[in-house]
Parts: C-alpha cells; structure tokens; sequence
C-alpha cells in the first residue's frame, strides 16, 4: 500500500481541484458512489436502502447535484428552489452553484452551510454544523476551496477564500481563516496547525476518523504554565530557607514597597508574609 507521503506527494503533482471544465461522471454513478462511501465510514449504516432514505447528508448531497446541473445549464430559480427544499427537508444549506467532488459524506446533516463559491474536492467527509463562508460582500471568489480526503469536524467554520490542503484535518468547532497546507492538523479559535504531518497515523482504508484525538493547545500552555510556576516556587523556597533573615525591603515583589492594600485575598496573605502594611 501506498505510504502517505507518496500519496501526498503524487496529489501535489496535480492541481489541489480539477478545473470547472474538467468532465464529470454521469449523475447515476455519482449518486451511487455517494451512498456507497457512506457504508465505508459510517459504521451505523445498516444497509443501502437505510442509507438512501434515512440519511439527510445523502439526501442533500443527491439534491444539490440535481440542482449544480441545471445551475451549469444556465438555470437560476428552479436550482435554487430545488436548494431551498433540500434546505427545509435535510438542514444542510448548499448553494446550487458550489462545486462538490465525488463520495462526499455529510455525516448528520443538521446545520451544514455551503456557500456559492465553495469547492470541494473528493472523499472529503464532513460533520454537522460545519460552515463554509465567505468574508466579503464582492463578487468573485469568496468561500473556501477543500482538497481531496480532508476531515472537517463538527461547528467548524471555514472562512474566506482560502484552501484547505488534501486530507488536513479540522478539528470540532475550529475556526480556520488561513490557508492549511497538506495533511496538516488545526485546532483551535483561530485555527494552528498543531499534529505535523509526519507524526500522524492514518488507518489503513485512508480515512482518519479519529479527529478526537487532536492536542489542545490552550491546555498544554496551562500545563507549562503551572510547571514553571512551580519551578518558581520551589528556587523561591530554596532561597527563602537559605537567607531566612532577609530584610523586608529586598523583596523582590515589590510588596513592602506598596503602599495600598490589597483587596485579593492572595494577595493580602502574601502582604503579611512580606512585612507589608495592610
């Protein structure tokens, strides 16, 4: 089997989407490779005719494709009377003028918005509440481009015109306003690549699902934090025991120096220790 950075690197040989004129499959074989990618990454899924009637991501992902083709054909209120229905039946929201690659599963369905300009590459898999949005009032592009095999958690919003490299992963509720470049890892408000590539572990069918498992990076700042205080404390100890008779005015902290007092209860414990006035 292919190892993942010959992957990427044979995905980079070629442009992160293929062109609006590029050919499309036929709209049967499409429909059926959208219900059949859906058996191979949701372990709920009991059988095809489950999937193809119970399952609102299919159901809006089979609406739009209707819809994109006669928006290609030139067609405006028929596709987007065709979106507003998908949107009341399924609540995923899908402009018929977005472009959306093959085996692209939606898994729950409920509130996903996907705007005009947004592309979205192959076997792409993304979760409830996911936005992908735009940040100007111009025309043009302004919504986001996805690459082939990404993983979007759920609530994430993806905003602007920009890209999100093949098979990146976004984790739940991120916010991504910058390009993320291939196989990268982003968490977090605003969104930072936290897992390099090199050190992810991806399944054997190529799909990562396991976007649980994804660093915090505001809690491993807190964890180094309350490290180096305790470092602190204990030099500040070492030094206390050394020179248990130091004069009050050679306190570091300022604190006999002060002459307000302190309203924290902290703050006024530690006052007392240093010869402070209350």
């Amino acid at each position: 089997m292919m190892r993942e950075d010959e992957a990427l690197a044979a995905l980079r040989r070629e442009p992160l989407l293929q062109p609006p004129a590029a050919p499309q499959p036929g709209l049967w074989r499409q429909l059926r490779e959208d219900a059949r990618c859906v058996r191979e990454r949701d372990p709920a899924a009991r059988s095809m005719l489950e999937v193809c009637t119970l399952y609102p991501g299919v159901q809006a992902v089979a609406l739009h494709r209707v819809a994109h083709r006669l928006w290609r054909r030139g067609w405006r209120f028929l596709p987007r009377a065709i979106s507003f229905f998908s949107r009341w039946l399924t609540n995923v929201d899908i402009h018929p003028a977005a472009r959306i690659g093959r085996r692209f599963f939606i898994d729950h369905g409920a509130g996903v918005v996907i705007g005009e300009t947004a592309e979205i590459g192959d076997d792409v898999t993304m979760y409830h509440g996911v936005t992908l949005g735009g940040t100007t009032w111009n025309p043009g592009k302004r919504h986001p481009t996805v690459g082939h095999g990404a993983l979007i958690g759920a609530g994430a919003k993806i905003l602007g015109a920009i890209e999100i490299g093949r098979r990146a992963r976004i984790a739940a509720n991120s916010v991504v306003i910058e390009d993320v470049p291939d196989g990268a890892t982003v968490v977090g408000n605003p969104g930072r690549v936290v897992i390099p590539r090199h050190r992810r572990q991806r399944a054997a069918h190529g799909f990562d699902l396991d976007h649980h498992l994804i660093p915090d990076p505001v809690g491993k700042a807190i964890g180094c934090l309350l490290e180096r205080v305790t470092q602190l404390e204990q030099q500040l100890q070492a030094r206390q025991a050394a020179s248990p008779a130091a004069d009050p005015a050679d306190d570091p902290s300022g604190c006999s120096r002060c002459d307000d007092s302190c309203a924290e209860p902290p703050f006024g414990a530690l006052a007392r220790r240093t010869g402070a006035r209350p």
